[in-house]
């Protein structure tokens, strides 16, 4: 399994190749797509097996017990697709000293001066006209481009006591020299120039008139050219892009045994990777919802490492419309189904339980005194609960007390951790849900060195830990959480 999750991380170098990923995962095991735009009406069926999309940066995807009653649970599993990088920026175009750079943005609270001195390559998603259409293609350049190089100690020769760096002028990649481009001689190059908004004596007509400057007067020449090709268009088909730089490096297997992983980032594919394949291993069998009388449910979200606020976040309507959609349509009769819908979905609600899955800090053998000396835990040991009194983590003793049931059951190890009150706690999707849904929630995570680095490490033998604990989560869920009883009968 650890080869798996390599695989994965390898062909996940962003949000949106992170969701194809597990699109292409859950069709292959019999998942049917749904969309937002249309009515569910007649779509879903007891038995079933489903996902969804939007912005193709976040995804759902769920099955139905065949013996499912609208006000039943939900066993879900959440995390988030998005990790801390270095995005281009709208204009990124620049030149200093020789060398060609490329103007990049900081996503989220990443250990950025572990960027210096990596190899990076970009993807992302590129949208291109074609057929009359704006049409969305992924890429992934696969080639080391980019480079973020340190100063000499010769220097600075404080660079060992302290490295400080602006992170406007000084994060910034390098692509190549100047004297090394080619002349622009390419024909979709000098028709995008002609353009208008190329420079203040161009005429302005209907002909040349453009509401925004292209992505070739925006962008250095060749790098569009490069990813027009990438994309299997041209460059004056091209109409925008959202890359990201990533770390060229592959992810590996690491340590005497292989029982580490290296890897950019961990944080959270980890989640997202044990998530769907506890989903599709509880479903794989021919019997395995005919018994089942709730609903199975994975939702991995982007934007969490900016605070989830966006239409595809966890702190979007995304999840409570899918809940919507889902708890009341299946073995209601159609003249019933409005005015009881809502009735259902709070019913559900009160009966269901979210698993909010993200990292966890391992504890790191050089920094042991920045841990709380009872909550240290290990690497390899199995998945992480997480708890916080000031509900950073919302974690609790009845979200505790189920868990701990469904990791006896199938027999996975389980550790807890507090941050030192010394420390400031981070925090996850976890909060987010809980409060807008009002579904009882749980944080753990697999522990992992180095967060929110350009590299980061975990265990092996953990991935396979945390697979077993959703898929009993997901086989068990519906048979425990009756049994424990705190509002109510």
């Amino acid at each position: 399994m650890g080869r798996d999750f390599i695989s994965f991380l390898n062909a996940s170098p962003t949000p949106y190749h992170t969701v194809d990923n597990v699109k292409h995962k859950l069709s292959k095991n019999g998942f049917q797509e749904l969309s937002e735009r249309i009515s569910w009406a007649g779509q879903v069926e007891k038995g079933g097996k489903y996902f969804v999309t939007r912005n193709a940066s976040s995804i759902i995807a769920f099955t139905v017990g065949e013996k499912w009653v609208p006000g039943n649970g939900i066993s879900i599993v959440g995390a988030h697709t998005d990790s801390p990088v270095l995005r281009i920026k709208p204009i990124s175009k620049k030149n200093n000293e020789g060398f060609i750079q490329i103007g990049v943005e900081l996503y989220g609270g990443g250990i950025w001066h572990s960027w210096f001195d990596s190899d990076l390559s970009i993807a992302g998603r590129v949208l291109i006209k074609q057929d009359g259409k704006i049409i969305p293609k992924l890429i992934d350049i696969k080639k080391p481009l980019l480079k973020i190089p340190t100063l000499a100690i010769h220097l600075d020769r404080d660079v060992n006591n302290k490295f400080e760096f602006n992170k406007e002028s000084q994060l910034l990649p390098i692509a190549g020299l100047s004297n090394a481009a080619p002349k622009a001689n390419d024909t979709n190059l000098a028709k995008e120039h002609s353009k208008g908004g190329c420079c203040e004596s161009t005429p302005i007509s209907n002909e040349n008139f453009t509401s925004l400057q292209t992505v070739v007067q925006r962008h250095n020449e060749q790098l569009v050219e490069l990813i027009a090709k990438e994309a299997g268009s041209t460059v004056e088909n091209l109409e925008d892009f959202e890359l990201i730089l990533y770390d060229h490096k592959p992810s590996t297997l690491g340590g005497l045994n292989d029982e580490l992983i290296f890897s950019a980032r961990l944080d959270n594919l980890t989640s997202c990777f044990t998530a769907v394949e506890g989903l599709v291993e509880s479903s794989s069998s021919s019997n395995s919802l005919k018994e089942e009388n709730g609903i199975r449910l994975v939702s991995l979200f982007d934007h969490e490492e900016i605070g989830s606020s966006s239409a595809q976040g966890a702190d979007s309507n995304f999840l409570p419309n899918i809940l919507d959609r889902i708890t009341g349509l299946t073995g209601v009769p159609e003249k019933d189904l409005e005015s009881s819908i809502k009735s259902y979905i709070l019913e559900s609600s009160a009966k269901s339980f979210f698993l909010s899955s993200d990292v966890a800090h391992g504890v790191h053998p050089n920094y042991t005194n920045k841990y709380e000396s009872n909550h240290k835990p290990k690497l390899g040991e199995g998945p992480v609960i997480k708890i916080n009194a000031n509900q950073r983590y919302v974690t609790n003793s009845p979200g505790i007390a189920l868990l701990k049931e469904v990791a006896t059951r199938g027999q996975v190890p389980l550790q807890l951790f507090v941050v030192p009150n010394a420390s400031p706690c981070g925090s996850t999707i976890g909060p987010i849900l809980a409060s807008k849904t009002g579904i009882r929630t749980l944080d753990l995570g697999n522990g992992v060195l180095s967060m929110h680095s350009i590299r980061e490490t975990s265990s092996t033998v953990d991935i396979e830990k945390q697979i077993k604990l959703f898929k009993s989560f997901y086989e068990n869920f519906t048979t425990i959480e009756p049994t424990i009883l705190i509002d109510g009968v």
